[in-house]
């Protein structure tokens, strides 16, 4: 396959598992076939040798600029290495440029409500479409296990085997974890399993194959309409987002957080705590030791 066939698929991912917008693939294809005619048509190859010469060549530009090219290096090669194309990653040994990094786009606990809302009116009834039963699982999953677009339409139908509180999931880098199955999840599953054909062998199966992470995003977008909410705002990575910073606001571990989301490296993880102040003066009048101290108070109101 050629490095140009290769973007393409990559900026499609891009679109369906990240929601990413129309100036944002654009930038990205610019970035991406600029590094390739560099490397001379060569780019899925390239080392980190390379890669430190071609970003050499960005040190006139802008810090934000620099450090997107080499967000879309690093994302492209993470894409590669996750496809098997690749057995590494060369971009994650150059150093990013000093940049402020943005906060994660995350849905508000009300359109969350809404989106689910939605769902569980169309899936409603004695025999409901099998589609609405099948979206209202994905959404569950979704937002209550915080999967990876491309690990929620890859489950294998014996993920759901037995009376398990938790699913196995294979994600990047071929690393298995555990990601908590709710309650509301294994409802839904039970909604969705006998819909499946005989010998089906996954979870949401699509011809021979299984729903693609582009149709998934078609299906969030169209049930978000659906649901008054604007469609551009909703993608499986910020349902994944929301699943995180939602976790995080209610008291959830970091550690566990990470280990639920499946990064190797728990500074990925912190960008998470982009908690509201007013949350966090909360938490210390509430949970800080001074609060229980013999003859303090600190929710006591002040004079």
């Amino acid at each position: 396959m050629s490095d140009g066939a290769l973007i393409d698929r990559f900026l499609e991912m891009m679109a369906a598992e990240r929601g990413a917008s129309r100036n944002t693939l654009a930038a990205y294809r610019r970035d991406l076939e600029q590094a390739d005619e560099w490397v001379q048509g060569a780019l899925g190859d390239a080392d980190a040798a390379a890669l430190r010469k071609l970003m050499a060549d960005y040190q006139s530009l802008a810090a934000s600029s620099a450090a997107r090219k080499l967000s879309a290096l690093r994302q492209f090669f993470a894409f590669l290495l996750d496809e098997g194309d690749r057995a590494d990653n060369p971009a994650l040994d150059i150093a990013r440029p000093a940049t402020r990094r943005p906060l994660p786009r995350i849905l508000t606990h009300e359109h969350v409500a809404r989106l689910f809302d939605q769902a569980e009116q169309e899936a409603a009834g004695d025999a409901p479409p099998a589609a609405a039963v099948r979206m209202l699982l994905l959404l569950e999953l979704l937002y209550g296990s915080g999967l990876r677009a491309s690990e929620l339409v890859s489950l294998p139908r014996r993920a759901i085997a037995g009376e398990r509180e938790y699913l196995i999931i294979r994600g990047k880098g071929d690393k298995e974890r555990l990601v908590p199955l709710s309650e509301r999840a294994r409802a839904a599953l039970d909604r969705w399993a006998p819909l499946l054909a005989d010998g089906a062998l996954w979870l949401f199966p699509s011809g021979k194959n299984h729903v693609s992470r582009v149709r998934l995003f078609q299906m969030l977008r169209d049930l978000a309409a659906r649901a008054g909410i604007d469609p551009t705002a909703v993608s499986p990575h910020v349902l994944r987002h929301a699943f995180a910073t939602h976790l995080l606001e209610g008291g959830a571990d970091l550690r566990a957080l990470q280990l639920m989301l499946g990064h190797a490296d728990i500074a990925t993880t912190e960008i998470y705590t982009h908690v509201d102040s007013r949350r966090l003066v909360e938490l210390v009048n509430r949970r800080h030791p001074l609060a229980r101290m013999d003859g303090v108070d600190l929710n006591a109101p002040s004079s």
